[in-house]
This record gives C-alpha cells, structure tokens and sequence, in this order.
C-alpha cells in the first residue's frame, strides 16, 4: 500500500513539474491507441468466416481454414519469394547507401557544397508515391528518357516495367534514389557525437582520413547502424505496397506480386477479408519473430540491442 501511494505521489510531482511534455505526449498515445493497438481486435476475423452483415462477434468460427487454404494454394510460394527477394535486395543494397553518402558527406569540408548536396538528396523523399511511381513509369517506357539513352547506344527500346525480370531491379534503384538522403540523416546526427580528440590523435599517430574512417568513424556509428538493422530486419517482409500496386501490372504479378499487395487485392478488391486478414497476420508474426532475434543476435554479439 505504501509503495503504490509513494508511486502516486511521484507520479503527480513529476507530472506538475512537466505537464506541458505530458501534454505534447498525448496526441502521440491516442494516435497509437485509435490507429494500432484497437485494430488488433479486428485480427480476430482472420479465424472467423467474416461477413458484415453478422459482424466480427456473430461470424461463423472457422478456426485456421483460411491459414491452411493459403499455404496450400498456388500463391504461396510466389508471394512469399518474391516479398524475401525485394526485401533481401533492399536490405543487401539500399541499407547501406545511406551510411554510405553520411561517410561521403562526412568527409566534405566545404560547408555550402555539404548543404546543396544534402538538399539535393533529400527533395525525392519529399515527392509524393504517386508522382515518383509517374516520373518511374514515364522514364522506363518504351519512348522513355532512359529507353532513348539505351537506343542513342545502339539497344532496342523496351517498355521496362512490362518485363518481370526488370521490376526488381527497377524497384530497388528507385528506392535507393528516393531514400538515400532522408535515412542519412540519423547517421550524420551520430557522426556529430564521434569525439573529435580521436581524430587529432589519429592524425598525431599518422593515420590518414581512409584509416580514421575504418577505425574511428564507422565504430563510432555502429551502435546506430545495428539499431537501424534490428528495425529493418522487424520490417523485413512489409514491402511498401503502395509503389507497388502502382508500378506492377499483370504482366509483373510472377516477380512483384508480395504479400502486402496480395493482401490488398484479396481484401479490398476481392472481398475477402477473413483471408486476406490471415494472410497479413502471418505476415505480421513472421516479422515479430525475425525482430526478436535479430535483437537476440545482436545483444550477444555486439551488446547492442531495442531492449
């Protein structure tokens, strides 16, 4: 009784002393509470054959029917392979880009070219999807800025986005040219933290700025790469439906079909909710299992972990 009254009473000092911050926390509770913790609830449909007009309590219980018709159907296997290739693609060449261009930048002296090429980096995050996926579809087409410089060097031009070997590599260059500069930014924050002592004893020693980067730079960030690794590795398979959905087509289902968007088109094209709901909840485990031990790995072997 004593403890939990001396808990109370803490609690009130510290929220007078700072009201204002407890305030500016609670559109950020409600936003987490109304948009991602009560729609758990409705996970339950991915057990039920869900119909509206019973609703989530009166649907019939049908148990794991719609989790055993999806990994017995044709569907599996593609989505699920292509959802790993994207994913492992982006995580083998658009993770490191970022950390990449924070060294590049890092290393500039020049204060104003920094900035430009900062700005410059960051202007396509800010672009809205559908206006990149327009300039992507526009550039690939078969009269396409990127289709003239291929027949201006004696290739055939090709409508790009209608081959399926050619959407994966198109996604990912597109994700690299769109994010790089925004996701750079945590990294040039943590080179901000690297003591500059280290540094001048380098050079005292003899190093050159090569040498400083392999053992000054890259250790001094490396707790926030593995941090940023353990968040990827969370959301290894949530690849971004929305670009998805508009630059595949029929043609590309057998290389860009992934789970997000066959989720979208079973759900909300198709109707099916209870399965499409069960679709993205083995998603979602998937990931929470992949999260839980990529921290696991990292706290023994770096001792750098989420918690």
């Amino acid at each position: 009784m004593d403890h939990s009254r001396s808990f109370k009473s803490r609690f009130i000092r510290d929220f007078m002393l700072n009201k204002y911050l407890y305030l500016m926390m609670l559109p950020v509770v409600a936003y987490y509470l109304i948009f991602h913790y009560t729609p758990m609830y409705g996970a339950v449909i991915a057990f039920k054959d869900y119909t509206p007009i019973k609703g989530i309590l009166g649907s019939d219980w049908v148990g794991l029917k719609h989790f055993i018709d999806f990994f017995d159907s044709y569907y599996f296997w593609r989505i699920l392979k292509n959802t790993l290739l994207i994913s492992l693609y982006s995580l083998l060449f658009e993770f490191p880009m970022p950390i990449l261009l924070a060294l590049l930048i890092n290393e500039v002296r020049q204060r104003r070219f920094k900035r430009v090429v900062q700005t410059i980096t960051y202007m396509p995050y800010f672009i809205s999807l559908v206006v990149i996926c327009g300039i992507i579809t526009d550039f690939t087409n078969a009269d396409g800025l990127i289709n003239r410089l291929f027949m201006w060097l004696g290739y055939d031009g090709q409508a790009m986005l209608q081959k399926p070997e050619l959407f994966r590599p198109i996604y990912i260059l597109s994700e690299i040219w769109q994010r790089i500069g925004w996701e750079s930014i945590i990294y040039i924050a943590a080179l901000t933290s690297i003591d500059q002592e280290q540094y001048e004893a380098a050079r005292i020693d003899g190093a050159n700025r090569l040498k400083q980067m392999f053992y000054i730079t890259l250790p001094g960030i490396l707790p926030t790469i593995t941090i940023m690794l353990i968040l990827r590795m969370g959301n290894l398979l949530n690849v971004g439906f929305e670009k998805i959905i508009l630059l595949y087509n029929p043609v590309t289902y057998e290389t860009a079909d992934v789970i997000s968007s066959f989720v979208y088109r079973k759900g909300l094209l198709e109707f099916g909710w209870s399965y499409s709901s069960a679709v993205g909840l083995f998603n979602s485990v998937i990931n929470l299992i992949l999260l839980v031990t990529a921290n696991y790995i990292s706290r023994r072997v770096s001792n750098n972990s989420l918690w």
